[in-house]
């Protein structure tokens, strides 16, 4: 018979599953080792089964991966991360993003230990090149850490020729950067791309003529907030550039 109470074990279970969001593989081998290294020290000890597993639950935690919804328009940019806006200001893009390398609006996302560190595509696109430069581990909101840190960096190009540019920061205790996307790829805006482990750092870097329309303070969600207006094309062109 159907349940009409919602009480049934599979309701529960489907409730519980869309509570918990799902993990990101690149979390995967971590929270294991961490498991094993818990379940070893209490078969070794016969102490540490509640620190264990409360140190599993929270690396578990870290590595969440939720479900976004992106909102239904295409001549937006979207945040790549979760976190706090930390600058949004012109700088000079750096030289392995495949930007024209003249002022453009830089924002910034800083995102703490207790932020989701999977990151979203901000725009529907084309991947135009994906560039990995090694680094050192400074404080991601340091502003120096744009120039000097471990970074990924990602510039995707929209169907109607805008390009936008995410480089993925390493911060002080991250020691590694994952991102699968490669040059050619085609991703949808709030695709889920890559992950950032500990405490780290997300740019986008704007087309220019783009409005940005978040202040430092603001929180960001990945995959939904709303960073910037792209820029209006005379007579609705949507062609793409050369």
């Amino acid at each position: 018979m159907p349940d009409s109470t919602g009480t049934s074990p599979t309701h529960i279970a489907r409730l519980v599953r869309e509570a918990i969001p799902p993990m990101h593989p690149g979390g995967r081998p971590i929270v294991a080792g961490v498991g094993l290294a818990a379940a070893g020290l209490r078969v070794l000890t016969g102490r540490g089964g509640a620190a264990g597993l409360l140190a599993t639950a929270a690396v578990a935690a870290f590595f969440r991966a939720p479900h976004r919804t992106p909102p239904a328009r295409t001549d937006v940019v979207l945040a790549s991360a979760d976190g706090t806006v930390a600058t949004v200001g012109e700088v000079v893009p750096p030289a392995e993003l495949d930007l024209p390398r003249e002022p453009c609006v830089r924002v910034s996302v800083f995102l703490s230990l207790l932020d989701v560190h999977v990151q979203w595509v901000p725009v529907h696109g084309r991947v135009r090149a994906v560039a990995y430069t090694p680094g050192a581990f400074l404080s991601a909101d340091l502003d120096k850490a744009s120039e000097d840190n471990e970074r990924n960096a990602i510039t995707v190009e929209t169907v109607r020729g805008d390009r936008v540019g995410v480089v993925q920061i390493a911060g002080l205790l991250a020691r590694r950067i994952v991102c699968p996307l490669r040059a050619g790829d085609e991703v949808a805006a709030g695709e889920r791309f890559g992950l950032i482990r500990f405490g780290s750092r997300v740019d986008t870097y704007l087309p220019p003529g783009s409005v940005a329309l978040v202040t430092p303070g603001q929180r960001s969600v990945g995959g939904e907030t709303v960073l910037a207006e792209l820029p209006a094309r005379p007579g609705g062109s949507q062609g793409p550039r050369e």
